[in-house]
Order: C-alpha cells, then sequence, then structure tokens
C-alpha cells in the first residue's frame, strides 16, 4: 500500500492538493496521512511556565488542528468514496520540517504531496516558504500541486534533464508508475547550451533509455539560452499535464529553482510538479 503524507495549512489550496492527490491514485491503494502541525506564535519555553493561560491557548490550538484534520478527511471521503483509500491523521506540536524529517526516518511515508502556496498566497512566487523548505529537505518524492489547478488526468508527462545524472531505477520509479497508471508518454527534455553532448551526459541518456525502454517516451533537445524559458514553452507546446524533476545538488534543478530564475519560471508554471531526490 502507497504511504503518501498530505501536509495542510487547511487553505484552500492545500485542501486542492489533497483532492488531487485522491484523484492521481484512484486506482491504486493508499494509506493518506493527513497532517498539520501546530507552535503557537507566542510559544517560547521559557513562558510555558508562567502559568494556565499558555497552557489553555496550546489546548485551543491542538484542538483546533485536530477538528480541522477530522473535518478534512470527513469532507474528502464524503466526495470522493474510494475503497482503495484508507485515511489517518496526525496533528504534532512541531515545526513541519522537524515533524517531516521525523515521520520519513519512521518510515511513514513514501511521498509528499502538498500544495504550493498555504495561507499566504504570494503569487509572485513558485513555492510558499514552507514548500521550498519541505522541497530541499525532503528524502522521498515530493509533488507539489499549484493554486486552483484542477485535476485532469496526466496523459503528456515532462522530465527536463541535463544528463548529469547517474540515473538509477528508484530515480524513475515514481514518473513510470503515474505513466503506467494513464498510460501516459514521459518526454525527457534536454535544453543544449553545447553543440554536443559530453561522454558522460551520453552514458546518462543511454541508461535513461534503457530504464524507460517499457515505457512510452519521446527524447526532445531544444537549444536555448534560457533553461526555464525553455521548459514554460515546451510546457505549453506540447501540452503537457504533469512535469516531472530529479533535485540533485549542484545540477541545472537547483540553479534553476533556487537561484535568480525562481520568479520567471514561476510565473509560467501551472502543472503539478514532482521533484524526485537524488539521494534518500
Amino acid at each position: 500500500m502507497k504511504k503518501i503524507l498530505l501536509p495542510t495549512d487547511f487553505s484552500e489550496n492545500s485542501v486542492n492538493a489533497i483532492r488531487y492527490a485522491v484523484q492521481l491514485y484512484k486506482d491504486q491503494k493508499c494509506n493518506f496521512i493527513l497532517l498539520n502541525t501546530y507552535t503557537p506564535v507566542v510559544y517560547h519555553v521559557e513562558y510555558m511556565s508562567v502559568g494556565a493561560a499558555q497552557f489553555g491557548l496550546l489546548d485551543a490550538i491542538k484542538e483546533h488542528s485536530q477538528t480541522g484534520l477530522k473535518n478534512i478527511q470527513e469532507k474528502i471521503e464524503t466526495e470522493f468514496q474510494n475503497p482503495n483509500h484508507i485515511f489517518s491523521r496526525i496533528s504534532a506540536f512541531n515545526m513541519l520540517i522537524t515533524e517531516i524529517e521525523q515521520l520519513y526516518s519512521e518510515n511513514t511515508m513514501d511521498m509528499i504531496v502538498m500544495g504550493t502556496q498555504g495561507a499566504s498566497g504570494l503569487k509572485e512566487v513558485l513555492f510558499g516558504s514552507n514548500t521550498i523548505h519541505v522541497l530541499k529537505n525532503a528524502k522521498c518524492p515530493l509533488l507539489a500541486v499549484p493554486n486552483n489547478f484542477t485535476y485532469e488526468a496526466p496523459k503528456e508527462l515532462l522530465f527536463p534533464s541535463d544528463y548529469g545524472i547517474d540515473f538509477t531505477e528508484q530515480h524513475l520509479e515514481e514518473v513510470k508508475n503515474i505513466a503506467t497508471l494513464y498510460t501516459s508518454r514521459i518526454n525527457v527534455l534536454h535544453v543544449a547550451t553545447a553543440d554536443e553532448l559530453t561522454a558522460k551526459q551520453e552514458v546518462n541518456k543511454q541508461k535513461l533509455a534503457t530504464y524507460l525502454d517499457d515505457t512510452a517516451h519521446a527524447f526532445h533537445t531544444v537549444h536555448h539560452h534560457d533553461i526555464g524559458s525553455a521548459i514554460a514553452e515546451f510546457q505549453s507546446e506540447s501540452r503537457i499535464n504533469f512535469l516531472a524533476m530529479i533535485n540533485n545538488k549542484h545540477s541545472f534543478f537547483e540553479n534553476l529553482f533556487f537561484g535568480s530564475k525562481v520568479k520567471q519560471i514561476g510565473l509560467h508554471l501551472h502543472t503539478p510538479f514532482l521533484i524526485i531526490p537524488a539521494k534518500a
């Protein structure tokens, strides 16, 4: 059974991501773990000895968290009645990143699905701060769902790569899983900044081709000076409705999403985005 963690801050964006997850995996047996973390804004260890007022506040926030999770579970189970799916809930007095790391170490989940914005709703950037932190630290695949994205079957998957990664089966596991569920095509996109691939890139490309041999796929090469723009243009021209990338340190992924171009590509990204860690 697939174990999927669904962090939520009860914003509409986070609930939309949950809806996307249960529809995407409708034909797969899944345990969805709803997670809400809470820490009072005024919380400081030295204040906890002051008296009952602080504990009263903590109890109220804890109750709000537990009730919110219960309400979301009931809403989703009513809206999507699916015998393949079971739900569990975690309400944790913790920071989100710390809680996710702890849950991962306890083998609680195989992947994470969350919204890109959260309650702050900053539209000028691709991800809200929570998602950015989770993305940077996640040791399992993370699927980020854009605000207001309406579910559609992922028939055309885009997988940009600079062929700088020594691919393993684990890197491709979830992309291939989704492609199999929907008889989709995986479009491998290389944005070329040089005329030819290096010997290492050629080896990595061939290894990728071998792993994709039993899945519908196509290799594309475009020459462009700006990787973010090239990805956005390919998406719009090819009716892509699902994007997947490997988050490899010191790769073009890191430059693309944590460098100066993050806002630029953020303006164009309107599809769910699967981020696969290079190393677990």
